[in-house]
């Protein structure tokens, strides 16, 4: 349920309204936009009496969301969430690009990334240390030591870091990580959710490979139920009947997802497609699609890569397809303006 507040509520009976309703259990999410303020009530609310609010005088409307997603509705939050990485804002109409390597290999290997990938604008550096991988035979990762390299290439160049988690226990690792990623296998771990729910550092979720817009919202409001409101959503392909690409990028995601919900949408071209030729293109349309940004893998020597080097840049490439994207979003923004 939402209640929506006439401009410039009285402030006494704002307070009494808001005591009545935590009286009754209720926990009270407030959002003030640029007209009105929203109190997003979360709870049993099947007791509560809308027309007794909604005779208030401080109050404008009541609506019942009928979503199961609450803090992840747009409804319930208006407004495009912003989320701040040291010096980088994903969200409100910024392009953020995280750029790197799919598996952190030597130190050599990610500082060179991490260095070449800033200087063409990406404003994030993605690694992997801990990778799931459907044979137990494929590099799994450097673990732990992956997670020390990217710190160097954090130290080296300033790029705050982007890399996954498999496990809650693995938790206590990641100090030096700013953004979290939860992958695609684990967007339904639930615990692993609720527990980067605890913590304030923001949480990338991947859509499953046979998940549901509302299911992979529905895995956002896991870790926003628990008071961390940092979630950024990550489109990267479904599974289907077609065997060509790895996966098939449902670009269709981003303008419904930012239609259901206020949180930031990436966009991952590289797991989406498999194949390095088909990643601009799909860079480029996430982008005209509303992507509020992209998630793209670059190696320095993808032959000899250890991990989806058939769908890594190298940094060369990665350039020109950068400025590319930069262009593309300016242009956009201009032609909105």
């Amino acid at each position: 349920m939402i209640v929506i507040l006439k401009q410039n509520p009285n402030r006494a009976q704002l307070e009494n309204l808001i005591d009545w309703l935590q009286s009754k259990g209720i926990q009270i999410h407030t959002s003030v936009g640029l007209t009105h303020t929203i109190l997003g009530l979360v709870g049993d609310t099947s007791q509560l009496d809308i027309d007794l609010i909604s005779a208030l005088d401080i109050v404008e409307g009541v609506r019942r969301i009928q979503e199961p997603y609450k803090n992840a509705n747009r409804k319930f939050h208006p407004n495009d969430t912003v989320i701040e990485v040291g010096n980088t804002r994903i969200g409100g109409g910024e392009l953020t690009v995280m750029a790197g390597p799919c598996s952190v290999e030597t130190e050599e290997q990610v500082v060179t990334v991490a260095k070449a990938v800033k200087a063409s604008g990406a404003t994030l550096l993605r690694g992997g240390a801990f990778k799931p991988r459907t044979s137990p035979y494929s590099f799994q990762g450097l673990g732990a030591d992956g997670l020390k390299l990217l710190s160097l290439a954090k130290k080296e160049t300033g790029l705050p870091i982007v890399s996954e988690v498999m496990d809650v226990s693995q938790l206590p690792l990641f100090d030096d990580v700013d953004v979290i990623q939860v992958g695609a296998r684990n967007m339904q771990n639930f615990n692993l959710l609720k527990e980067l729910g605890s913590q304030k550092k923001p949480v990338m979720i991947k859509r499953g490979l046979s998940s549901t817009y509302e299911e992979l919202l529905m895995s956002a409001e896991y870790v926003m139920s628990e008071g961390n409101e940092n979630v950024i959503l990550c489109e990267r392909g479904i599974r289907t009947f077609e065997t060509y690409t790895r996966n098939i990028l449902d670009l269709a995601s981003v303008p419904i997802l930012h239609q259901l919900s206020h949180l930031p949408v990436i966009v991952d071209p590289s797991h989406a497609t498999g194949k390095s030729g088909l990643v601009p293109p799909m860079a480029l349309a996430a982008i005209a699609a509303g992507a509020d940004g992209l998630l793209i893998e670059v190696h320095n020597d993808p032959a000899c890569a250890l991990c989806d080097g058939p769908q890594s840049l190298k940094p060369e490439a990665f350039d020109k397809l950068a400025k590319k994207m930069f262009a593309l979003h300016d242009f956009l923004k201009d032609a909105e303006d």
